[in-house]
Formats: structure tokens, sequence, C-alpha cells
């Protein structure tokens, strides 16, 4: 079988490296990702490990990047992809990128201190010619004639008091100005009153434009405030004030001569920090585009190389030192690949060794490599939800691409929501290559997208079953003329016109000659949606329709257990499980399936009042017993019942006791001694058979061989107990949790049916232009409740019980999924990014 239908071969091997091509080979293994690498140093420290200064000068190369990186955000700039893949740099040229990037991020040190440096000066100095400007307002500018009295700063030639009081003192007039957080200005504008008793005279008002707060970088409207006292302890108060508030003190001079000198001075230094301001950051711009160019490719090199020098760690030295050994778990059929790409690599070192795979035998089970396509991706993986595949058992995917979209349209059957459904995945499938909808970063969308082919099956799954129910949004559709004539019925009746008045529902009799003409061409007649008893018509319909589908998919898993069986050559398991199995499966549930065809075929319009009930059937068959009230389908049918229930009863003991006794027997055989040809050893010192990082007490432990194993007979019979109860149960639960087909199916025809009736049927009654207007909110409405309720609900609903019937229902009978998956050391793309 391919690879989809069972996991690849898979063998345990040992690469033989030459010390100085060991870099180069892993690196060409990377890029082609084949090999899965084992620890052969479990027991060493990651710091005592041969390449660990390796790998640390790789992550402070990696903490340069990350600086660089944070750099180019804080500049608004997003650093884009690698635009191709580079290999894995060698020694020179990975001393070339360290040099580079440490040179670029102290040139980014450097220049970002300066550009802070200039713009908190240039700050300062913008404030600063801020507060003189409004202070000089303050104290130059009279008060307009009318308005009430304000504090005016006085000069130090004119007193502050009335000069009759205190004409003995000589009295100064000193300011305090500087900037403000607009949050502190209440506060410190009381804390001023309380300290300074009301010896000051303070003005604050607003900046004319915003600037920068640089402590939290946002753009704020500063407050400007102007405090004129008498004291030098009041001075020294206020100072403290001010540090406290984190105010910005500026120096504010006393003659309005030095102001307008210090304001001139200042438009000066403004304008030529400017300048400077201006090729600065021209310079970091020219440094930050050199960055975003390198820094993706550097990236993706210094990743690649620590995780080669990850992977050397992981490998043991020979004696000498001159060769080092790696243990791999490696497809078999890509073993000509890691030949060739060992070859490559010891030709790009210039080595004149060549390094080496050989194969090791092992006893330990390998990994599961199941080669998957864009398509095939999303079937696989509901399978691996529910458990990765033991090594080459059966893979239900392949099955599960077609039985799984299948039942969930048993569930979903409606032909206008299977269409929205395919057309939405169709849109995905056909713009699948859009860098839009692959880096979304949305996790439900990502779901969605992933599962793009499971979405487009299911959509046209439904599509097909909505033919088969014959409803589209819940209203049937008549491709084909009905097969029910009401013609014929009136014409062979009595419906007169009284009759019509007193009966609103008619009754269609199949007996009578031309009026049932034969079944409808393909799915249910359109006339059933117009009849009465509609519902108790489906659900008969999809009742017995759920029971025969579930019992065939449950003995289509069990038929599957015999590919198992016979390539792990366990062919015992043939008649001492498969069979008891399917006699169990076929003798009670199979001949139930047999009994609804056969009523079906037996019984028509005539003599359907006559049929018997085949669930009471059913019963009597496990109790051995008739009805006399329930007649029988066919001749002789109570000894087949009985035949049947006394074969799958006697089929439990054999699948009880076959295969421990089988074992129990094998163990208990007299062993014939079997010749062997001894196998060399591989390395010096090391036994045949085992591998490289085997320890003597995994040696002592036992042998490879399964035959030399001790099985514990209680241990075996309580598996296989448990495995007869689950199974024997199973099939009678399962069979009924295959009823949820018809339970989803008439929840969803339902639903559509209501949705129909109390929205879009409202928006038909009024037959005029106002009802054309009335019609748009409606049908809005009912688009948005369908696409909500029973595509997204409804779908999920079904989604998930189709999901339950595979993992619980199905791939019991016959999956194992206690393996796991092979994971190749690669350099994929997807993994850098």
């Amino acid at each position: 079988m391919g690879s989809l239908f069972r996991s690849e071969e898979v063998c345990l091997a040992q690469l033989f490296l030459q010390s100085a091509s060991a870099y180069s080979c892993i690196s060409e293994l990377g890029e082609r990702g084949l090999l899965e690498f084992r620890d052969l140093n479990p027991k060493v420290s990651p710091f005592q490990r041969r390449f660990v200064g390796e790998v640390r000068r790789c992550e402070e190369m990696e903490k340069t990047f990350t600086f660089l990186q944070q750099e180019l955000r804080c500049a608004g700039r997003v650093p884009g992809p690698c635009p191709e893949n580079p290999r894995a740099p060698v020694a020179r040229e990975a001393l070339r990128v360290q040099e580079q990037s440490e040179q670029l991020a102290q040139e980014l040190r450097e220049v970002s201190r300066n550009r802070a440096y200039l713009r908190g000066h240039l700050r300062d100095l913008r404030q600063h010619l801020h507060v003189l400007r409004e202070g000089q307002r303050f104290t130059s500018l009279p008060a307009p004639l009318g308005s009430p009295p304000r504090p005016r700063a006085l000069s130090e030639r004119e007193p502050i008091l009335d000069p009759s009081l205190h004409q003995h003192l000589e009295r100064k007039i000193n300011f305090v100005a500087g900037v403000i957080h607009p949050w502190r200005v209440t506060a410190f504008e009381r804390l001023l009153w309380r300290a300074c008793r009301g010896y000051l005279v303070a003005s604050f008002v607003e900046m004319p434009e915003p600037m920068e707060d640089p402590a939290s970088g946002e753009s704020i409207t500063w407050v400007i405030f102007l405090i004129s006292y008498w004291g030098e302890q009041i001075g020294q108060k206020i100072h403290k004030i001010s540090d406290c508030f984190h105010c910005q003190v500026y120096p504010y001079p006393e003659s309005e001569a030095s102001r307008t000198d210090t304001i001139t001075g200042l438009h000066s230094k403004i304008q030529d920090l400017s300048v400077v301001l201006e090729e600065t950051e021209q310079y970091l711009a020219q440094v930050l585009d050199k960055v975003a160019l390198v820094l993706p490719t550097w990236r993706v090199q210094v990743q690649k190389m620590k995780a080669i020098y990850l992977i050397l760690n992981q490998c043991s030295f020979d004696i000498t030192e001159k060769c080092l050994i790696a243990e791999v778990w490696c497809p078999v059929q890509d073993l000509t690949q890691v030949q060739d790409a060992l070859r490559q690599g010891s030709y790009q070192s210039g080595s004149s060794v060549e390094c080496f795979v050989q194969r090791v035998p092992t006893s330990e089970s390998p990994p599961t490599l199941i080669r998957t396509n864009k398509f095939t991706a999303g079937f696989q993986s509901i399978v691996d939800a529910y458990g990765v595949a033991s090594y080459q058992e059966v893979n239900p995917a392949p099955y599960a691409i077609i039985t799984f979209p299948f039942i969930f349209a048993i569930m979903f059957g409606d032909v206008g929501h299977g269409l929205l459904m395919f057309l939405f995945a169709l849109w995905m499938v056909l713009y699948e290559d859009s860098p839009r909808l692959r880096q979304g970063t949305n996790e439900i969308w990502q779901m969605f997208f992933e599962g793009r082919y499971l979405i487009l099956l299911m959509g046209a799954f439904s599509i097909y079953t909505g033919f088969i129910y014959n409803e589209c949004f819940s209203k049937a559709t008549a491709i084909f003329p009905s097969a029910w004539s009401v013609a014929t019925m009136a014409n062979h009746s009595s419906w007169s016109s009284a009759y019509l008045a007193t009966h609103p529902s008619l009754t269609l009799d199949p007996n009578i000659t031309g009026v049932f003409r034969g079944p409808y061409p393909f799915g249910i007649d359109p006339i059933w949606s117009l009849a009465t008893n509609h519902l108790n018509f489906l659900n008969s319909f999809k009742m017995k329709m759920s029971v025969v589908l579930g019992i065939l998919h449950m003995g289509f898993g069990v038929v599957l257990g015999v590919f198992n069986h016979v390539h792990f050559q366990q062919r015992h398991r043939l008649v001492l499980e498969f069979l008891p199995e399917m006699i169990f499966l076929l003798a009670l549930f199979g001949y139930l399936v047999f009994l609804i065809f056969y009523k079906w075929m037996k019984f028509s319009a005539a003599d359907s009042r006559v049929a018997p009930s085949i669930l009471i059937h059913f019963i009597d068959m496990f109790l051995f017993t008739s009805n006399a009230e329930n007649l029988p389908l066919y001749p002789g049918q109570v000894p087949v019942q009985t035949v049947l229930v006394v074969l799958a009863l006697a089929s439990v003991p054999v699948l009880l006791l076959g295969t421990p006794l089988y074992q129990w027997c094998r163990q208990h055989a007299p062993k014939t001694p079997m010749s062997t040809g001894e196998q060399e050893p591989l390395l010096e010192g090391q036994e045949a058979g085992n591998s490289v990082n085997a320890t003597k007490e995994d040696v002592e432990s036992g042998g490879h061989s399964s035959e030399g194993k001790h099985l514990d007979f209680a241990e075996i019979f309580m598996h296989q107990a448990i495995h007869t109860i689950e199974y024997c149960l199973g099939c009678v639960s399962n069979t009924a949790s295959y009823l949820r087909l018809w339970a989803l199916s008439l929840a969803h025809a339902q639903l559509s049916e209501v949705l129909w009736t109390m929205v879009m049927r409202n928006g038909f009654i009024r037959m005029s232009y106002v009802g054309g207007v009335v019609l748009v909110p409606v049908f809005a409405a009912f688009a948005v409740l369908t696409v909500a309720i029973l595509l997204v609900m409804e779908g999920l609903s079904a989604f998930l019980h189709a999901l339950r019937l595979h993992w619980v229902e199905f791939q019991n009978k016959f999956y194992v999924g206690a393996g796991y998956k092979l994971c190749p050391f690669t350099f994929a793309p997807d993994t850098w990014e």
C-alpha cells in the first residue's frame, strides 16, 4: 500500500560524519528534511556538550538581531520575510555576519542616543522660548480698562508694599518660571498657596503648541507657570515644590531687555539644532534601511546555524574524536537521498573523507510517517487529532475523504445550504495562494482555511443529499413530475363540492389505479412536502437509513482490521477475532438490515396495513419467542432467528478466549532452535542489533526478539476481556449512536422550515410596492439568520457529530492510534517566519 493507506517503512540508521564536514552534511540534510535525529547524549547537561560555545555565539547574535528588530519597529518599519532561502553560513561568513550586525547595532545605539539628546535639548529650548514669551506678556502688558485689578509683577525699582508704611525696607521681586504637566496644575497651585501663605503671585497659561512627554512619549499640551515672590525662604520652598511635581524650571531674566536678548538667542539655537536633528534623522534612516535589507537573511542564517549545532550536540564522537556518529530515523525509500546529501556535504566542505549512512537493526517501534498534500492534510489532521497511527497500521484518512463528508451531509442535507458552503470553500480553494488568506492571524480563520478542501467536499455532498431529501432552504423542488396524480383520485372518488368544503385535508389512495404511478426518479417526491404526514414519512425513512448506513460503516471498519492482521503476520486473529466479530455483527445487526430491505420489497401499498413491525420481531429474536399478533415476514423466520442468536452468542467465547489460549499454547510449545547468521558489529565494542546509545542495562534487560518476551497470560486475558466486552456492547450502543444521523437531519430540516415560515414568508404577504420595500430587510434578516444559525451553528454541530461517529463508532473497530509522528530535521521556510 502507499504511504497514504499505511505509514511508510522507517528504519533506524547511523550517520558516520567526518569532523570537518559534519557541519556541511547536517546543513544539507536540513535543507532536504529527511531525517529525525536521536539524542545520543541524554545524560549530558546542555552546558557540557561539545558545541555549547557555538550555540551561545548564535544566541548572542540573536540578541543583537532582536535589538535591531525593535529599532525597526520603533521607527514604524515592519521587517519583511526573507526574500529567499539562504543556506547556513560557513564559519568565515558567520564571523562576518556577527561583526556587521554588532557594528550596525553600535551605530544604531549611538545615533539613537544622539537623536534622543538632540530631541530633548530642542524640546527644552522650545519650552524655554514659550515660557519667556508668555511670561513677557504677563509682566509687560497693562491691564485693560474696566477689568478687575489683577496682581502686577513689580520690577526691582517699584516697591511691592505701600512706601508710606515700609519706606525703610528694601524689597526685591524674584521670578520662578517653567512648565508643568496639565494633570498636576491644580495640586501644584494649592500646595504653593498653603506652603507660602500667599506671599507669591502665580500665573498659569497653556502652551500654544503640544509637545512630547519624555516619560510616556505622548503629545500633550504643557502648562506654563510664572511665580513672582519676595524672600529667599519663599523661593526655596517654591523650588522644592517644583522639584516634587517634576516641573521643568527655566531661567527667567528680570529685565525686559535681557528677556528679549534671550529670546533672540533661543531662536538661533533652535534653528541650528533643527538642522542638526534633520541630518541625524536622515543618517538614522540610512542605517535602518541597511538593517531592513540584511536582517531577514541574517536571522534565517543564524537560526539555521544554531539548529545545526544543536543537532551536532546530539551526536557522539568515536574514540579518535575524528568522526561523529549520529542516530536517525529515516524512511527507507529516502536512504539514497540521504547518502547523496552526505556526499554533497562532504564535497562542499572540501573533505577528502566521504560520510556515509548505515542501517541499524532495532526492536523499538519506529515513528509514523504519512506523507500528505494540501488536499489530504485536512483529513489526516482529523485522524491525528484522535491519535497518531501506530507504525504501519491501516490509516483511516483515505476512507474518511469519502465517509466523513457523506455522513456530515446526511445530517446537513439541503441544496441551498450546501451550495453556500461549497461556494465559500471554492473561493478559498481558488485563492489559496493569496498571501492575505494564508497569513491571517485569526485562529478560527486559519482552521477554516486549512480545512478548505474538507469544507468543499462537505458542501458538495450536502448538495447531493439535499437533492435526495428534495429540500432547498426547506422548500421542495419539482425537478420531475410527481408520481402521484390528484386528478385520477378525484375522478375515481366521491369528492363533491360539499365534501371538499368540509375536508381541508384529502387522502390519496395508492391502491386506486393511476393514483401512484411508481417511484420518483431521484429523491423524495415533492408532493410529500404538502402532505400532513410528511414528518411521519421522513422519520421512518431517515431512521431506517441511519441504521443501515451505520451498520455498513461499522462493518467496513471491522473489515479494515483484516489488513492489519495480515500485515503484522497475525493470521490467527483472522479466525480468533475477525471471524467472531463479523459473525456477531452480521448475525444480529446485519440481519436487522436484511429485515428492513425485505420489508421494503415484499409489502406494497395494497398490503401495507398488515405489514408486521420489525422492531417487535427484533425484540422477540433476543427473547426466543414469537408474537401471534405480529405476523412473520417470511416462512421459518423463528428458527432462522434462533440460529442467528445462537451463532452470535457462540462467537463471544471464541472472541474472549481464542487469542489468550493461542498465545499460551505458543509460549508453552517446545521451541526449535533457529540458525541465524551472525551479524557483525557496526562499531568496535558494539553488539550486533544494539543502538549506539544502548547501555549495558538495556542489553541485559532482554533480547530484541519478540519470541523471547515473557507473556503474562493474566494480562493477555484481561486485555482480551476488555476488548470483547467493548466490542459486544459497542455493537449495540454504536448502532443506536448512528441514529443521530436521523435526529440531526430532522432538526436541520425543521429549523430551516421554521426560519422560512417565521421570517421569509412574511416578506411575501403584501404584494405591492410597499411589500417590495419590506422584502429587502426581511430577506436581509433571513440571510443573516441562515448563515449564523443554519450554516455556522448547525454546520458545526453536524461536523462534531460526524467526528464522533468516525472516532468512536468507526475507528475503534480497527485503529489503535498509539504511535508518534516522525519529526524530521528540516529548514522549511514556515519554520523561520
